[in-house]
Parts: structure tokens; sequence; C-alpha cells
């Protein structure tokens, strides 16, 4: 079967590669354009798009498809699409081309989480389980039937970096076996059932930690918000970034913002009781483990995250 491939970050890899592994002839790959990256901002091209290259496999840049991209789609006259974050809405006359549709492999358990950050939302939200489905794409967002599910469970520590990075090895799998069932004929898409919640993309405001709010929601937003946009505060009017931090439930005399050092532990006060850093970045400086920054700080008992 003819496969048109959509995708961009590096979640989306595996899944073109599993679609290879199994016997599918990719006729081309959608990705987005190269993106500036770093801080000399050179242009790079999306995870993608490199595998794409290394595997002699004709491009299709686009940010969005319109006419022209529609055009280079139908060109390459595959029978089935399949999409893993391409990151851009596929419009009706794009969506008609392959004879079986597109055929999306989405990070959540539909309707659960529909949108651009599903795994990082389920993070935040204290979700136990999530997964993975494919189903067939529509015009609305993630609206369509489902063929195949698959759950995962959310580890206590598990950050949104590390949760997805699972989810793009099980889903990719998923993904071969779906388009396989609709090779075969066998496919039967189901739709979906269950409470709707939403999953909008992540803004770097998400990543700031409210200190008057319970430990537990400010531990899930910072796993949650991690490795993007990442998690952070303020010290002075400057921001500090900061990686996931660990619960401290026996200590509850700090005030919310207000850093101690207990012995090796940096711990800061929330609205319910203590969490512990684990690494932080100071403005203009490289990440270090919380300690070695303490230890640095003339006065922290002054010390208040804002």
């Amino acid at each position: 079967m003819r496969v048109l491939f959509a995708g961009t970050p590096a979640v989306a890899v595996p899944s073109l590669d599993a679609l290879i592994a199994a016997g599918f002839e990719i006729v081309a790959v959608l990705t987005r354009p190269d993106a500036p990256i770093g801080r000399k901002r050179v242009l790079t091209p999306s995870p993608v798009a490199a595998r794409a290259a290394e595997l002699g496999i004709d491009l299709i840049h686009a940010t969005r498809v319109d006419e022209a991209v529609t055009a280079k789609i139908a060109a390459a006259k595959p029978d089935v699409a399949a999409i893993v974050a391409y990151g851009g809405l596929i419009p009706r006359p794009a969506l008609d081309v392959p004879p079986h549709g597109w055929i999306n492999l989405h990070f959540s358990l539909l309707p659960a989480w529909r949108g651009a950050a599903p795994v990082q939302r389920a993070v935040m939200a204290g979700d136990d389980v999530t997964g993975a489905v494919t189903f067939l794409l529509e015009e609305g967002l993630d609206t369509g039937p489902v063929f195949g599910t698959l759950t995962e469970g959310v580890g206590p520590e598990d950050t949104a970096g590390a949760l997805l990075e699972r989810l793009s090895h099980s889903g990719a799998v998923l993904l071969a076996q779906t388009l396989s069932a609709v090779e075969a004929g066998r496919a039967a898409a189901q739709p979906q059932a269950g409470d709707v919640s939403l999953a909008p993309k992540l803004t770097i405001d998400d990543g700031r930690l409210d200190w008057k709010q319970p430990a537990l929601a400010i531990g899930r937003r910072a796993r949650g918000v991690t490795p993007e946009p990442g998690a952070w505060t303020t010290l002075d009017g400057q921001r500090v970034k900061l990686e996931p931090v660990r619960l401290r439930p026996g200590d509850t005399d700090l005030q919310p913002g207000a850093v101690f050092l207990d012995g090796k532990s940096v711990l800061v006060g929330t609205g319910s009781h203590a969490v512990e850093l684990t690494r932080i970045q100071p403005s203009g400086k490289k990440m270090m483990a919380a300690a070695d920054w303490a230890r640095g700080m003339a006065t922290l008992e002054s010390v208040v995250f804002e």
C-alpha cells in the first residue's frame, strides 16, 4: 500500500520507521519547513525531514496545506496518509486525496485531551493512565472515529517528555497495525465515546510555578512542562528555570516561595507542604544541582521565589 507520511518532531520518527519496517511504500513525507534552532538560529530540518532524507524519501515542506501542497500530495498517488504530530491542519481537499483517508496517531485516549499537547495536559491534570489511539482524520479537532487504542500508565515521576517517548514507540506499532488492517480490509473505526477534554498548545506562561498552589499541583505542572516549555519561577525579577521537583510532605513550616537549605536538600514552601528542588538554572547561567546553587547564595534565608 502506498503511504504518504506526515509528521515533524522526533516523536513521529518511530512511526515512520515502523511503517517502513512493516513493508509499506512511503511515497512522500509531508513535514514543516526547516526552522531556526539554537542561539545562532541555524536553519535545521525537522527530525522527520532528516530521517526521510536519510532514507531517500521525497519531501513536501509546508507550513500550510494549500492548493499547491494538495496538488503535490495528489501527484504522489497515496492509497492512505498516516499523520503523527505534523503540526498543521489538513483541509478537506487534501483529506479527500487518498482513497483510505488520513489515519492519525494521537497520544491520548480520545475524546480525552483533544489538541496539540495531550501528554503534557494529562500529566499536569494528574491522570494515572493515558495512551494513544489511531483514528480517521476529519476537519474537526481530533473528532474522527477510532481504529485502535493502547494504554500507558503515568508514573509518579514521569515527565511529559519521558511519557511521550514511550508512547512514540508503542504508538508506532499501533499505527503499523492499523494500516495493515486497512490494507486487508479488516479495519473498523468506532465513534468516540466519553467525556471530551481539550489540550491546547503550551505557552511559556504554562511553565510558571505558582507557589501558593498545593505541592502536588506544582509537581504535576513541573513534570508536565518538561522538557518544553520548561518550569520556571522568578527571583528578584529574573526568570529562573527549574527541573521537576520532589514532594516533601513532612515539611510544612515554609511559607509559599520561601527557600530553605535542609542539609543537602533545597526546599521551597508551597500552599501545602514543601517541595525539593532538583536542578536549577539561574538567569544567565547553566543548569546546576540545586544544592550547588544554594551554597553559592550569600543569604539563602532571604530568598523567596515569586
